[in-house]
């Protein structure tokens, strides 16, 4: 499987880079990613966007384990003659699937991550961010139905872990019929990852 990607440079050499997993209907170009990706370039990050598509029968057909290796390759091929000293991954719904098998990779064990929508009805989802000894910030809607109450509570035990929930916010992290106050929401969501 060859996933496309997109590697977006700094004029100067960097030394940071942001890796950033869309969800499936929610491409690097939507409003929370298309942002975010501002965010870090202009703080002086390359980011390489992951542009996987799938069908939602591709993904039923899909292992995790190779999408996760699809990804993998595609960051090796987009970073193979880089060195970075800091790394960040910012991952949307399905690319928390992806990265919840990357980072049991030697080569992400210090990375920061940045959870949207985390699909926490998987197990390996939820286990991973349990047990993450990676400093990250979760952020997920309370009408998201991916939200599981029980399962977001039990990531409070994690340390390492910064978690907001966006009241009312759905699965894009948006109000179901207030575009107004979903820019509002947005604007939160950008402050929280810049500061983070």
């Amino acid at each position: 499987m060859s996933i496309p990607f997109r590697l977006i440079e700094q004029n100067e050499e960097a030394k940071n880079l942001v890796i950033v997993l869309p969800g499936t209907g929610y491409t690097t170009q939507a409003p929370l990613l298309h942002f975010t990706t501002g965010l870090f370039y202009t703080k002086g990050f390359d980011v390489l966007h992951i542009n996987y598509t799938f069908s939602s029968q591709e993904i039923s057909d899909l292992s995790e384990i190779d999408f996760a290796k699809g990804v993998q390759v595609a960051i090796d091929n987009a970073i193979k003659n880089k060195t970075y000293s800091n790394c960040y991954v910012v991952a949307k719904s399905i690319g928390t699937i992806a990265l919840s098998y990357l980072l049991e990779n030697t080569m992400l064990k210090d990375v920061k991550v940045v959870w949207l929508t985390p699909l926490l009805q998987r197990d390996d989802v939820f286990n991973t961010m349990v047990n993450s000894d990676n400093k990250g910030i979760c952020i997920i809607g309370d009408k998201d139905s991916c939200f599981i109450v029980e399962r977001f509570e039990k990531l409070k035990n994690n340390p390492n872990l910064i978690l907001k929930v966006v009241e009312g916010g759905n699965h894009s992290l948006e109000l179901d019929g207030e575009p107004i106050k979903s820019i509002e929401v947005l604007k939160h969501i950008i402050s929280d990852i810049d500061e983070f």
